[in-house]
């Protein structure tokens, strides 16, 4: 059964995350929040197993909604980027207020993204980092805002205020200690947090349409019913997954509830998607 939400909308909802993600989920805060609560799970571990910007969860966090959160993703860049996060914060701070916002500069962090070591997690992660601020839509493979030549309408800086970044870092730090980072494959990640009876785990994988434009590590129709099998298997957990409304969901969880909902969408132009949301049969909705 599916039915539409309307109180994803119109919600305050905090601005945690320092990445920029298209599709980002930061704006589900208050429906994630109000499941949370419903549920009991405010002294529980809020789990994503395929994080990206990890918006919602660090939102979650900061705001004590959740006891703990873990942010896994298979990307290796990624993961850099949120293993430096949690462990060198300061050290990113300094990088932010330092580092030059230019062609030059970008050309420079874009060959450490491709060759650095993928265990220098400072190195590698602030290279993340830079370009995902300042790349268009915060795609990692994309170009720099205002490109090459720096003749667009904004300029490589325009989504770098580096006073404002580097206070979302500082209030990451102060829950740290809160805050697990992996790099592991995520039905693995699935299979051990089911088990488990204070774990709620929100899956946001790459979606079916333009996913291969937006994910470096994108789905094929094989990952996405892998994935349909792990959740279905573990129904009596406690978990929700997110996807683009499109057919194949409805035949992947033609046995959850369903419920769809609206998100600004913005990678290249925005506006606005329609998308779905799945829940195990555990969860009380209200």
């Amino acid at each position: 059964m599916t039915k539409t939400s309307a109180d994803m909308r119109h919600h305050k909802k905090p601005i945690i995350s320092p990445l920029r993600y298209p599709g980002g989920k930061a704006a589900l805060y208050p429906r994630l929040r109000e499941i949370v609560r419903t549920n009991s799970m405010t002294s529980g571990t809020y789990v994503e197993p395929y994080a990206g910007g990890a918006g919602a969860a660090l939102g979650l966090l900061v705001t004590d909604q959740v006891r703990r959160i873990v942010i896994n993703d298979l990307d290796p860049a990624v993961y850099a980027f949120w293993r430096a996060t949690k462990e060198n914060a300061a050290e990113i701070s300094k990088l932010i207020h330092s580092v030059d916002l230019t062609v030059r500069e970008w050309s420079r962090q874009k060959e450490i993204y491709l060759t650095a070591p993928r265990d220098d997690y400072l190195k590698l992660g602030f290279a993340t980092f830079y370009l995902n601020r300042t790349n268009r839509s915060g795609v990692l493979n994309g170009g720099p805002i205002g490109g090459m030549d720096q003749t667009g309408k904004y300029k490589i800086d325009a989504r770098f205020n580096r006073e404002t970044l580097s206070e979302r870092f500082r209030l990451i730090s102060l829950h740290a200690k809160r805050i697990t980072v992996t790099n592991t494959d995520g039905l693995a990640l699935i299979k051990k947090y089911s088990k488990m009876d204070d774990a709620l785990i929100y899956a946001d994988p790459p979606y079916f349409e333009k996913a291969g434009s937006l994910y470096l590590n994108s789905f094929t129709d094989a990952h996405h019913a892998a994935l349909a099998k792990c959740l279905n298997s573990v129904k009596d957990s406690k978990w929700l997954l997110t996807y683009d409304n499109v057919p194949q969901v409805a035949n992947l969880y033609s046995d959850r509830r369903r419920e769809l909902f609206s998100l600004n969408y913005s990678a290249h132009r925005v506006t606005k998607a329609n998308e779905i949301m799945v829940f195990s049969d555990s969860l009380t909705l209200s």
